[in-house]
């Protein structure tokens, strides 16, 4: 005898849909991680490293070594030295490229304060991270005892 098989009835979910308002908060939260990033990104930047400074100059130099050095080598020698021509060739160019950084601090200044309002950072982060105290005082982040 065959019985049948009773298919689970399939229940339509209703499709979730966002307010404008709601919208509008999402890309303006986007739009200000933006703009924090890229001002702390350019502050990072502009830091440099410990040990010996480096120079374009000196980097031109280490890269004109590769390049006689390259031509005899073993092939795995060879991709070694390519690779540091290439990390040789990007810090060149980083320490050679000038970030404006009087723009980036304006529009930093602009968002600063809801930024971290609402993700909950607070000055001492900022300061950590090398965001001048003028800076955090002229987009209203004040400084509090925790």
């Amino acid at each position: 005898m065959a019985t049948a098989t009773k298919k689970p009835a399939v229940k339509k979910v209703a499709k979730r849909t966002m307010s404008d308002d709601h919208k509008a908060k999402l890309a303006q939260g986007r739009s200000e991680s933006r703009i924090v990033s890229r001002y702390l990104d350019a502050i990072a930047a502009g830091k440099g490293r410990r040990g010996r400074k480096r120079t374009p100059e000196s980097i031109s130099m280490q890269i004109a070594r590769i390049d006689k050095e390259i031509v005899t080598a073993a092939p795995i020698r060879r991709l070694e030295l390519t690779q540091k021509r290439f990390d040789l060739a990007t810090e060149r160019d980083r320490l050679t490229t000038r970030v404006d950084l009087t723009s980036l601090e304006k529009e930093f200044i602009k968002v600063a304060k809801t930024y971290a309002k609402r993700n909950g950072i607070g000055y001492s982060a900022f300061r950590e991270l090398g965001v001048s105290a003028d800076v955090l005082k002229r987009s209203g982040i004040a400084r509090t005892r925790a």
